[in-house]
């Protein structure tokens, strides 16, 4: 028993020498100041000065140990240098793909090549840009946006003018309505007849009277804008009464839980509906606190610089282009396709322009001045991997307006999904050729073909994306078709049957 009673002891002297070694052969800076300080406390009671000599050897101890761990440490690093540079140190140690394989493309920085292309943009159309004025000088006129025929467009000018008459008259039907003073189909009817002439009226007066295409053009987006917002102020009215007037009132409010905010209609709600960035109505909309006035003059700024920008390309670019090609069906196939890709470039240009100044910086500088919050006109079309896509995220006004009032409708009457789809592209094709067409006076139905061509190349691009998970074999199809092959071809074929118009007027 007492042999095993040493043992213990013996036992708990080593582990308590061992624990002791493992404290000291760990001690740092902060045990020397521990040690430091203990002492000094000890021998405070028989020498004052004693203090501050312990205190300096332990700042002492301290750098010896610093440069001691410093020199450890260089020792090391130099160690481990010396092995990974030796000629028998492996070179390849694990599996590693190259930077441009299609495994690891997408986890690399790509900047350098974005740099290039940038570099090798500005020095191409540097050439061109010299090219161009070489051979045919500075083409700009003053007559490009006025001229003494656009300014006596005073019939155009009071059509515009006039089409505030329509809201008006929708807002008296739709009060009447609330109030119970006709039927409703009674209303439809009022409403088909106002809105069916809202859209013929400016058809009419355009054909009527022999204008510029820039004035044509700009009643009928007017036209087709005060359209869109009035089907879309009598469809929202037209539900709202169907909650209120609902037997069923927990259903009603299930499907809408904020009928007080739309009971009735506002007059004061039209009117900043009508004015306002958005073709969606509704009585209340998101606000900003205030108007940043600096911020709306700098987008002024913009929008001047890059409608100037536009009016230049189209000016001494496209317009001789233009002129000096053939038409792109009557001709040599080989010299369209040519003609077609030199048209290409500035056609690009000028609608990139077009989208900056109208989605971003005018309707920008729109919400701003009436506290408009939503700002999301556009989303990142550009990235858009098929056609359908690019159209939900292009133009987003009309996206929302279509989702709204045309395309969920017409599932919640029974229609497929693909033929609400069809329906909704048939409607874009007509206002895309009433608004080129009609202020063209031609009415070969190019644009309306453009547009409906549209539903194949969304089969197309929707079997490639689910086909290839991942591809970007969409986003190239609309980039060829949009802006090298599609939009050049309808801006020739357009001209050249203006032109023919008026030689075989003459």
């Amino acid at each position: 028993m007492s042999s095993s009673l040493l043992e213990r002891a013996d036992t708990g002297t080593r582990g308590q020498i061992r624990r002791r070694t493992s404290v000291k052969s760990d001690a740092g800076i902060g045990d020397a100041l521990y040690d430091s300080s203990s002492s000094s406390r000890t021998n405070s009671s028989n020498d004052g000065d004693n203090n501050e000599d312990q205190q300096i050897r332990a700042d002492a101890d301290i750098n010896t140990k610093e440069e001691e761990s410093k020199k450890k440490g260089e020792t090391t690093t130099m160690s481990v240098l010396q092995y990974a540079y030796r000629p028998s140190s492996p070179a390849h140690r694990r599996i590693k793909e190259s930077p441009l394989s299609s495994d690891a493309i997408f986890n690399q920085s790509h900047a350098g090549l974005f740099n290039l292309c940038i570099v090798v943009l500005v020095a191409v159309n540097g050439r061109l840009i010299i090219e161009n004025l070489m051979k045919y000088g500075l083409l700009i006129n003053s007559n490009f946006w006025f001229s003494s025929r656009s300014l006596r467009d005073w019939p155009l000018l009071m059509c515009c003018i006039s089409l505030l008459a329509f809201p008006l008259t929708a807002y008296v039907v739709e009060k009447l309505a609330w109030k119970k003073r006709i039927s409703d189909p009674a209303v439809i009817t009022l409403h088909v007849i106002i809105t069916t002439t809202a859209i013929l009226y400016p058809v009419f007066m355009i054909l009527r009277f022999d204008s510029v295409v820039l004035s044509g053009v700009s009643l009928m987006l007017c036209a087709c804008i005060n359209w869109l917002k009035l089907v879309s102020f009598v469809h929202t009215n037209f539900d709202m009464r169907s909650l209120v007037n609902s037997t069923d009132k927990g259903e009603a409010e299930s499907r809408s839980s904020n009928i007080e905010l739309f009971y009735d209609t506002d007059f004061k709600s039209l009117i900043y509906f009508m004015v306002a960035p958005t073709l969606c109505y509704q009585m209340s909309y998101p606000r900003t606190a205030f108007i940043r006035k600096g911020w709306v003059l700098r987008q002024l700024i913009k929008l001047i610089i890059f409608t100037g920008l536009m009016g230049f390309i189209i000016e001494q670019y496209i317009n001789p282009i233009v002129k000096n090609s053939k038409h792109p069906l009557k001709g040599d196939i080989l010299y369209a396709i040519e003609r077609v890709l030199k048209l290409s470039v500035p056609n690009l240009y000028v609608w990139l322009c077009m989208f900056y100044c109208f989605f971003h910086l005018w309707l920008n500088i729109l919400a701003e001045l009436l506290r408009f919050g939503d700002r999301e006109f556009y989303k990142d079309w550009w990235n858009a991997q098929t056609i359908e896509e690019y159209w939900r995220l292009w133009n987003m006004p009309v996206h929302k307006w279509i989702v709204r009032h045309l395309y969920f409708p017409c599932l919640r009457n029974g229609i497929p999904k693909g033929a609400a789809v069809l329906i909704a592209f048939f409607m874009s094709a007509v206002f895309h050729e009433l608004c080129i067409a009609v202020p063209c006076h031609i009415f070969k139905f190019w644009a309306f073909i453009g547009i409906m061509f549209q539903v194949p190349l969304v089969l197309l691009t929707n079997y490639l994306q689910n086909k290839f998970q991942n591809s970007m074999v969409g986003n190239i199809i609309f980039w060829c078709f949009f802006s090298i092959l599609g939009q050049p071809m309808c801006v020739l074929l357009y001209y050249h049957d203006v032109m023919n118009q008026k030689v075989n007027s003459k």
